[in-house]
């Protein structure tokens, strides 16, 4: 009995403190990846994607994230293998950390999983080559810079690492890939 009203008691003082806040955030973000681990197959170049996001703060700094994501690689040339790109898509979720610095920027960090796969085109459009979703993980940091009226701009560092085994027919390859994204979201908070 004690312990059910010690329960109710602190969820009650946690929806006060959740009251005061916007608590939910939709972000888009544009970005450019770097790779700095390759797939065993091929070596692909830098890349770009973006990235939306929906994000709810169930404590005044921490909330939660997902979010949906597509990123594009070049292959480079001297791999003799054609005109091919490499997409991954999928999802993204975890935790994510704001804290104030100043009167209009804080910064962001957060961890979280993902949940993507890669496909393999060639230069028609066709996939060649499909990995089905795996899981993996992204580190993120960053600034947050309050625009007034609810919107953020929010310029982030994400490191990904995804492995995953992709069919090519008669072959099977490995598809480890790790990379660096540069973006920079625009968020609306509510």
């Amino acid at each position: 009995m004690k312990k059910s009203v010690m329960l109710f008691v602190f969820l009650l003082l946690l929806s006060f403190q959740m009251t005061a806040q916007e608590k939910w955030a939709v972000e888009v973000r544009p970005q450019v990846n770097f790779p700095n681990q390759q797939p065993d197959v091929i070596d692909l170049e830098t890349g770009f994607g973006f990235e939306t996001m929906l994000s709810y703060n169930f404590m005044q700094h921490l909330g939660v994230y997902a979010g949906w994501g597509w990123n594009n690689f070049g292959v480079d040339d001297e791999n003799e293998i054609g005109d091919l790109e490499v997409d991954e898509t999928g999802y993204s979720f975890g935790l994510k950390y704001i804290h104030p610095i100043r009167n209009s920027m804080s910064y962001l960090v957060g961890v979280g999983g993902i949940y993507k796969h890669f496909e393999v085109e060639d230069s028609s459009g066709d996939i060649t080559a499909d990995s089905g979703h795996e899981l993996g993980f992204e580190i993120m940091g960053g600034l947050v810079f309050d625009l007034g009226n609810n919107f953020d701009l929010r310029p982030q560092v994400i490191y990904r690492s995804l492995s995953a085994t992709a069919d090519f027919g008669q072959i099977e390859a490995d598809m480890d890939l790790q990379y660096i994204s540069f973006g920079l979201g625009f968020a609306m908070k509510f």
